[in-house]
């Protein structure tokens, strides 16, 4: 690919992004406006910015280049991504709206009435986003070093200091434009090259995949294989009502009618995404799978215009999925520094003297400082594995706590607690340790996709502690349940 034209479309998503997120400051003036934008998006609004911020690095790059190394497969993970929604819709959206929190954190001490709750989970709300942002940043990171031949950290720095700015000028406000913006920049960025590419392997004689005798099975050989099927479904199907930046949008719609109708338009917006990328992976194996013995079959996306194409034309492509990956990183880290930081930021706000906007933009300086250091020293992940650790993380801990605290009146905050603890040491010291050490056999297993059995430790925990202590159930329960059920309609007769 022509470097020039990388520069160029790089230089125009950064220009366009900071250009929508500046007119997002211009009507942000409240609180409100910054954390939850005065709960006054539309769920066709609320739907493309979701489908911006959800579709991240390891959609734009990750599936498709799984596609390519291990068969389809690895089409789990879409599967999962997208299905995750649908337990969102049926579990957690209108009810989560109608608490009339925030964040994760001030649900959980609506819920329970516990400041100890609201700890625990801001230090998860953290973890969970850290996670998330490294994949991130590193494939910004290798968007520039692919296409343009940058260092490494340019990408991941440039993105980093552009969330910052539009977080801090316009929260919420601002990266509602910027999100929605970014999902359709993202779907015409895969679709059209994609077309192009297509026709190109037809008038090749449609040429059939290296290896395809192998693109069917679980994930690998044997019952380690199986169990890590079953794993990604779990962590895929369940973390994704327990993601921060997906979880606070539902904060932003009027109701919990239009958290409902929010939902199911994502899920078409994110199954016609998800339609493209295994067609790349597909691709690669025809055109470049000597990507998966480089160890580069992230970059898939990004190569196949120009092997296929070549000329004017490959590069002009080529430009056109540079852009759209650049957005995925843009869009999805600056939701998850918006939740990362709207929970970091109250915390500062209640002890200091900043205002809660003032707090909001220190937090989220800070916030994307730590995921940006550990994006240098674990590159070596493949972006859609990184993802999955926070999913993993999400599903063992903020799962169970909606579940149970929306449909559960017995849920205490000793049990809470005990649910989030121990499954965040679960879940999180199974991806510090496969960072780490990376253990082989069950044991690497194990580790590496720790949902299937962090999950129901979280939740066997939760409801454990809390019969154990079922005279500590909030004497509000009955209050809280009922404005969480109640549908907005009967309140206002």
């Amino acid at each position: 690919m022509n470097p020039t034209y990388a520069a160029v479309a790089v230089t125009l998503v950064s220009l366009a992004t900071i250009g929508i997120g500046a007119f997002g400051l211009r009507i942000s003036r409240t609180t409100s406006d910054f954390y939850v934008a005065s709960r006054s998006v539309s769920p066709w609004w609320n739907s493309s910015a979701i489908g911006g911020e959800y579709l991240s690095a390891a959609s734009f790059l990750g599936v498709a280049g799984l596609v390519l190394a291990y068969g389809a497969d690895m089409l789990w993970y879409p599967i999962g991504w997208t299905a995750g929604y649908l337990l969102l819709l049926v579990l957690v959206a209108a009810p989560l709206r109608r608490s009339g929190a925030y964040t994760i954190p001030d649900f959980a001490q609506v819920r329970l009435q516990s400041v100890a709750v609201r700890r625990v989970a801001t230090v998860l709300v953290v973890g969970v986003g850290w996670l998330y942002l490294m994949p991130q940043f590193q494939g910004a990171g290798l968007t520039l070093r692919t296409v343009a031949d940058s260092p490494g950290w340019l990408g991941s720095v440039l993105v980093a200091a552009i969330v910052v700015v539009n977080v801090v000028s316009g929260g919420m406000r601002s990266i509602t434009f910027v999100q929605a913006f970014q999902y359709w920049l993202k779907l015409t960025a895969l679709l059209v090259p994609l077309i192009f590419l297509v026709a190109a392997w037809r008038g090749d004689g449609a040429p059939s995949p290296v290896d395809a005798g192998d693109w069917v099975g679980p994930l690998g050989d044997g019952p380690q294989g199986l169990y890590s099927t079953y794993a990604v479904m779990a962590a895929t199907f369940l973390g994704t009502m327990g993601l921060p930046h997906v979880v606070v949008r539902f904060y932003t719609n009027r109701d919990g009618r239009a958290a409902r109708r929010t939902t199911l338009v994502v899920l078409v917006l994110l199954g016609a995404f998800y339609l493209l990328p295994p067609v790349y992976g597909l691709l690669g194996r025809v055109y470049a799978g000597d990507l998966v013995a480089s160890g580069h079959a992230d970059s898939v996306v990004l190569e196949l215009p120009g092997r296929v194409l070549g000329g004017t034309a490959g590069d002009l492509l080529g430009a056109l999925v540079t852009a759209g990956a650049f957005a995925a990183f843009l869009s999805t880290s600056s939701g998850l520094t918006m939740s990362v930081a709207g929970v970091v930021g109250q915390s500062l706000a209640a002890t200091t003297r900043l205002s809660s906007i003032a707090a909001l933009r220190v937090a989220a300086v800070v916030c994307v400082l730590v995921p940006l250091v550990l994006s240098f020293l674990t590159d070596e992940i493949a972006v859609a594995s990184s993802v999955t650790f926070a999913f993993g993380l999400a599903a063992a801990t903020f799962c169970p706590l909606l579940v149970l605290g929306i449909w559960w009146r017995g849920l205490t905050a000793a049990g809470a607690v005990a649910g989030l603890v121990g499954g965040g040491l679960a879940a999180g010291t199974a991806v510090l340790l496969t960072i780490v050490w990376s253990p082989d056999g069950w044991t690497g297993t194990l580790l590496a996709q720790p949902a299937a059995w962090a999950v129901p430790l979280g939740f066997a925990l939760m409801v454990g502690v809390s019969l154990a202590t079922a005279r500590r159930v909030p004497a509000t329960v009955a209050r809280t349940m009922a404005r969480l059920h109640t549908p907005e309609e009967l309140l206002r007769r």
